[in-house]
């Protein structure tokens, strides 16, 4: 899931932030490793002993242990960063992340594969929506070009056989829902 880092990387270039320009680096490489290499490894790791068959993960067998271990990843990351006053959007960002696998977790029991594309990209809009709220920032143009992109994203899942219109929904309905209930309740 590197839209996290992407969502970190404009919240750097357009929200104004107290943020040191040489810690912006740290911060990055630190959420690049944790959202994008970690993650890539393990998966190589889980290949390699074949418990998934393609990076894929086209069934949910497949995605509950990936899955797992991101819902984990996320909650340290989102608990590490929240310790920082400077990093606490950041920290909510990654727990509303988690809290949204979770919720995708929970929808394995009824076997629907809720789109984890889409999940990120509602957890993004919803995330610059409450950035903007709270620091009263006018960032709609931002908002609407990661709507667009949601479009995109959705329409090329649906156009690949990859998810139903329901996973596809379902996904981007609680990425919203996890980013603005973790930033109402934390």
């Amino acid at each position: 899931m590197v839209i996290p880092t992407v969502g970190v990387f404009v919240y750097l270039l357009f929200i104004p932030n107290v943020i040191q320009e040489s810690y912006r680096n740290y911060l990055l490489g630190l959420i690049f490793v944790s959202t994008y290499i970690l993650p890539l490894v393990l998966l190589i790791i889980l290949k390699v002993f074949g418990v998934i068959k393609s990076f894929h993960l086209t069934s949910i067998r497949e995605r509950k242990i990936p899955l797992f271990i991101m819902i984990v990843l996320f909650y340290v990351l989102g608990n590490t960063l929240t310790n920082f006053s400077v990093l606490e959007d950041f920290g909510i960002l990654f727990y509303a992340t988690s809290f949204g696998l979770i919720a995708v977790y929970f929808f394995f029991v009824f076997k629907i594969k809720v789109s984890l594309h889409l999940l990120s990209m509602g957890i993004m809009v919803s995330f610059f929506i409450t950035v903007g709220m709270k620091y009263s920032l006018s960032i709609l143009p931002l908002i609407m070009v990661f709507f667009f992109l949601s479009g995109l994203l959705a329409s090329s899942r649906l156009h690949l056989k990859a998810h139903t219109p329901k996973e596809v929904y379902l996904g981007f309905f609680f990425g919203v829902i996890a980013q603005f209930a973790t930033y109402y309740l934390l």
